[in-house]
Parts: C-alpha cells; structure tokens; sequence
C-alpha cells in the first residue's frame, strides 16, 4: 500500500517529553493508560480526507498552491484511486486507528445520479481494501451537500424537491457505504441548510422538510441494520447568514420538536463552538448534560477572523478543559478526535501535513494527561460539591419535593435570609494554571 508521496517520512512513534524528534510523539503513547484506559482508546484519533488530501491550497483570493499529484487535471478514476491510496499511507504513517470521508473526497468527478453512484461504489470497494491491508477503520462517513453548485440553497432545506431527492440519493448510499465499511458514527454536516435572506425563506416549510429528512435517515439505519451514532455537527454561520443547526443547544431542540433526541447526538468541532460565541468546553457539556454528546472535530479558529480558519488546535490549556468535560460527559463511546484542521496555504510540503497533526495529536494527549491530572488531584470536584451541598442537605431535600406555593411557604416559614457565597473562581484558575503549567 505504501506510496511514494510520503517515502522520506517515517512512522511517527511515541518518543517521550525530552525526545528533540520533531516528527515523534512526546505525548501520545497510545498504549499508556490513564484513568484505566489505554491512550488511544481514549482519544480515538482520525484524520479527514478533505482538508487534507481534497483541498489544493485556494482561497478567494488565489489559486491552489499545494500541486498535489491528484490534484493536476481532472478528478477521475485514476485520480481518485491515488488520492485514496495516498491517504492511506498517510494513516498508516501517522499511526492513527481511524479516518473520516464525504462521498466525494474519495470518488471521481460525477454528473448525474447514474455517475455518481457509479463513481462512489467504485470508491467504497478500493476503501474497503485498503482498510483490509492498513488495518485503518473508519470513524464516520457523511455525503457532501453544500459543494457542488445544486446545493447553493441547501440539501435538505432546499426549496427544490429535485435537489431534495439527490441529497436522499446521496445519504442512502453514504449511509450505506459507511455501513459496509464498519464506520461507527454517520455525520449529517448542513454546511448550506440556513438562509441567506428571510424575504425569500419559508422557514417553517425548511424546517419541517429538515426535520423529516433526519427522521427518514434515522428509519433507514435502522432498516439496514446500522449499529453506529447519527451525528449532527453543530455551525452558526458561513457559508449562510444563519444556519438551523447554530449550536449543540440549537440542535438539542430541532431533535426535541422532531422527536429525535433520543436518536441522534452531536459532533461538535471547536471552531464551530467559537464562532456561535462559546467555548470549546461548553458546547461539550451541553452537549453532556443534555445527554447528546458524540464526537468531536479537533482544531481552532483564529481570534482576529470571523470565519472558519480550521487550524490545528495548539493550545494546550484549551484542550485540557475540553478533554475535562468530555470526561465528565461519560468519554466517547462510538465518537473519537477527528482532525477537521488543514495546513495553511504556505505550508505546501508534504512533511507539513505531518507537522500539523503530530503537534495536534500531541496537544490533545497532553490535555488528556491535564485533565486526568485534575480528576484525581480532586480540587476542583470538591471545590464544586461544596458549592451545591444545600441540595443534598435537608433544606434543599424539602425544597425538591414541594410546587411553587410550598417552597414559598417554606421560605416564609423559616424565615431565610441567605447570603451570598464565594464561587472560588481565581482559586480554581489558579488550579487549572498550576496543573497545565507544572503538573501539580
């Protein structure tokens, strides 16, 4: 399977904090366990086709700069195969157990519904090879509907019940070739599924056709006998000026409304989370305490842009708070860290595309080993326990088990006068601080 894009590059092993190998981890010892389960089990790492092998290095302002070999000339089936054996090597190299795809990162150039499935079932059997041979799986699979030009006013929202039908055509044997593959989650991203005006909208009618188009997804995984995750991935804005899918407690509601919260969770990505105004960290125990919490796409925005920089995330303090909540959450079960981060445009050397993930993979196991560091230090639990102890003494026990009108006339009975309470936020800073910076 090796290929000769990649030949001058070395498996990436775990080496360990003093090892000065750039391209070694210094953090990820993928059999080292912690909280008593291994490094890998934990973090269940992937690397995406599309930012990393589908884009050539464009933006609005210029052409692509990568010149990738698959890249020169039409997407054909040639192409396409040397793409697809290319990332392979790349996967086997990183040393990473997954990987993630829409249908068209791994096909040829399709038109027309006869093209494309032919196309992507040609794709989904030399997938299936090379997953035999690497012994690579796959994290998710997903269908591509805000690319191609049908899709400018959405998939599932779009007012053309023509478009509707590809992107159910689309769905089906995504949903079905991740079946077959052995994928464990199924991502629906609405890159488009928003608007661009309300004067031409009719929110309500989008809405609904959203909502039954997950309904349908959902009937047919379990028609197929389909075990994994349906996963939405939550995004404010861009490319549309608002998109139905804003944040994980958006989200959380359009499944209540469409009685789907019990079927589908959400994967949230990092960049995503700062774009609606949050943090990393409280999409990620919203997602918990709303009991929908899947999987992740790691990377970081850019605080002087408005948009979606997707770079590697690099900030260790960040990742460390993240990892705390996904812990708290219950870990992953079917999810995992999927890369959803590409190099910058001048980064245009194949070892680039190592550079960025080694030192992305390295800062989420770092931020793992942080945030196991503050579960058992027991601080910061004790901090928060002690902060909620009236619930679970006999005022707050009498308060949970009365109406309204009780617990007033509780209050008035007692005659409580209750006083403000310290939060303990610096110390719990200070906390944080001393165990990311020095461990204790």
């Amino acid at each position: 399977m090796a290929t000769d894009f990649f030949a001058d590059i070395p498996t990436i092993r775990y080496e360990g904090p003093d090892s000065d190998n750039e391209l070694a981890y210094r953090f990820y010892d993928k059999d080292r366990v912690v909280l008593g389960k291994r490094m890998e089990d934990h973090l269940r790492f992937a690397a995406c086709f599309w930012h990393t092998f589908c884009w050539p290095g464009s933006d609005v302002f210029g052409g692509g700069t990568f010149n990738r070999p698959w890249h020169a000339g039409a997407n054909d089936s040639a192409a396409a195969a040397q793409k697809r054996e290319v990332a392979f090597d790349f996967f086997s190299k990183l040393d990473i157990p997954y990987y993630c795809f829409h249908d068209v990162d791994v096909m040829a150039e399709a038109q027309g519904v006869a093209e494309h499935r032919r196309y992507f079932a040609e794709a989904v059997d030399h997938l299936e090879k090379l997953q035999a041979s690497s012994g690579r799986k796959l994290l998710w699979g997903t269908a591509n509907l805000f690319s191609h030009p049908r899709f400018a006013a959405g998939g599932a929202t779009n007012p053309d019940p023509e478009v509707y039908a590809f992107g159910a055509m689309q769905v089906r044997d995504a949903l079905e070739a991740t079946h077959r593959l052995g994928g464990v989650n199924y991502v629906l991203w609405g890159g488009r599924e928003g608007y661009e005006t309300l004067h031409n909208t009719d929110m309500k009618r989008e809405l609904d056709n959203l909502g039954r188009f997950l309904n349908l997804v959902v009937e047919h995984k379990h028609k197929i006998g389909f075990k994994g995750t349906i996963l939405i991935e939550p995004k404010p804005h861009e490319p549309t000026k608002h998109q139905y899918d804003f944040d994980t407690a958006t989200v959380y509601g359009f499944l209540k409304a469409y009685g789907l919260e019990k079927e589908v969770k959400v994967n949230i990505e990092a960049n995503h989370a700062t774009l609606a105004g949050h943090t990393f960290e409280h999409e990620i125990a919203t997602a918990g305490a709303l009991g929908i919490f899947g999987s992740i796409d790691a990377n970081r925005g850019d605080h002087q842009n408005g948009w979606d920089t997707d770079q590697f995330p690099n900030s260790v303090e960040e990742l460390t708070l993240a990892v705390l909540e996904i812990i708290r959450a219950g870990g992953f079960t079917t999810g995992g860290f999927n890369f959803d981060a590409k190099v910058r445009r001048q980064s245009m050397d194949a070892v680039d595309l190592f550079h960025g993930h080694v030192g992305g993979i390295d800062v989420v196991a770092k931020g793992l080993l942080n945030a196991a560091a503050l579960i058992e230090d027991g601080r910061l639990d004790a901090i928060k326990a002690e902060r909620y102890a009236g619930w679970t003494g006999d005022f707050g026990q009498q308060v949970g088990g009365l109406d309204l009108a009780g617990i007033a006339d509780l209050a008035e009975t007692m005659a409580i006068d209750p006083r403000p309470r310290s939060g303990r936020q610096e110390r719990i800073e200070n906390i944080v601080n001393r165990i990311v910076h020095s461990g204790k």
